[in-house]
């Protein structure tokens, strides 16, 4: 039997109602999901917020959105990936998460609307995100960044797109990147853990969904088996930043995300593990449900990044 907080019980009792995504377009989803009510924004705990445009190929560029945190910085500078598959998302699905953490780590948060599947495939996605490091390592000093202090992390796909720029980082000799966080990451598209199976439906992420998720996200069976699209497998996670590693108790990824966290230790990599009791996928996203349960994941971000060295001498 699940061990689900009441608060995650109530919510997955009225979610549970809708009609599932997997046998739904994914035009009429994201039509569907742009019309849900936000939540109220904080907007008087931050010094500015604004969108400002990537260029990510020679006739395309993506859009991003700046947090930037009362203070006199130079502030670290965190790149959030937003969820949703790949294929849903965008910059106000994760506004309010990127105005919490700015606020709560004294970081500039930068938030990338990366190109979305099945329009734009793998690896799309991945060179787009990698594009918005490279771009915040030359433009971070114009916010009063420290791009000596970059952070990459996301949720959910988010995670997945946030550790491969690490690996592109690496394998590239490009920008150093200090620390990653992965908030309930998919780190193997092969979907074949016992979470997998325990989790499989009525927790908010049925395993029919990640399939449909994956279908739109990947070209070919090859693809699958490729490490910047499935970390966990890929042949050296060596040398990467300090890593710290969030799951969720009653979540079809929670397996795949610890063994990814043992699986960088074992390689020599430091991290920090945490699995949010009685939680489920998609909570950190969920501001109206969720928020002293985002709030405590976030007291363990600011947390690990201050034992990394990462955020020091902020009051």
């Amino acid at each position: 039997m699940a061990n689900l907080d009441p608060q995650a019980e109530k919510y997955l009792q009225a979610f549970n109602q809708m009609p599932p995504i997997h046998t739904m377009d994914h035009k009429t989803v994201r039509e569907m999901l742009s019309k849900a009510p936000q939540p109220p924004i904080e907007s008087d705990v931050l010094s500015k917020v604004e969108d400002w445009m990537i260029p990510v190929s020679k006739d395309a560029e993506i859009k991003c959105r700046v947090y930037i945190p009362e203070g006199q910085g130079p502030f670290p500078l965190f790149i959030y990936y937003h969820g949703g598959g790949w294929v849903l998302g965008d910059l106000e699905s994760t506004d309010p998460i990127c105005r919490l953490l700015a606020h709560r780590t004294g970081s500039i948060v930068v938030s990338v609307n990366y190109r979305l599947a099945p329009e734009h495939k793998f690896p799309t996605p991945i060179e787009d995100a990698y594009a918005a490091l490279e771009w915040v390592y030359e433009k971070g000093s114009f916010f009063n960044g420290d791009v000596s202090r970059l952070i990459v992390g996301g949720d959910s796909v988010g995670g997945n797109l946030a550790t491969v720029v690490t690996m592109m980082a690496r394998d590239r000799k490009g920008p150093d990147i200090f620390a990653q966080v992965l908030i309930y990451p998919a780190t193997n598209l092969e979907f074949n853990t016992e979470s997998h199976q325990a989790f499989a439906k009525g927790f908010g992420l049925d395993r029919e969904l990640l399939f449909w998720f994956r279908d739109h996200y990947l070209r070919n069976e090859e693809d699958k088996h490729n490490g910047y699209s499935s970390p966990l497998i890929a042949e050296d996670v060596s040398n990467l930043p300090p890593a710290f590693v969030v799951t969720a108790e009653n979540d079809v990824l929670r397996d795949e995300g610890r063994a990814y966290a043992e699986r960088l230790k074992t390689s020599g990599v430091k991290v920090a593990y945490a699995c949010e009791a009685g939680m489920i996928h998609g909570y950190f996203a969920n501001m109206d449900v969720f928020s002293k349960n985002i709030e405590w994941t976030i007291s363990r971000i600011n947390e690990f990044l201050r034992t990394t060295d990462v955020i020091t001498n902020r009051n």
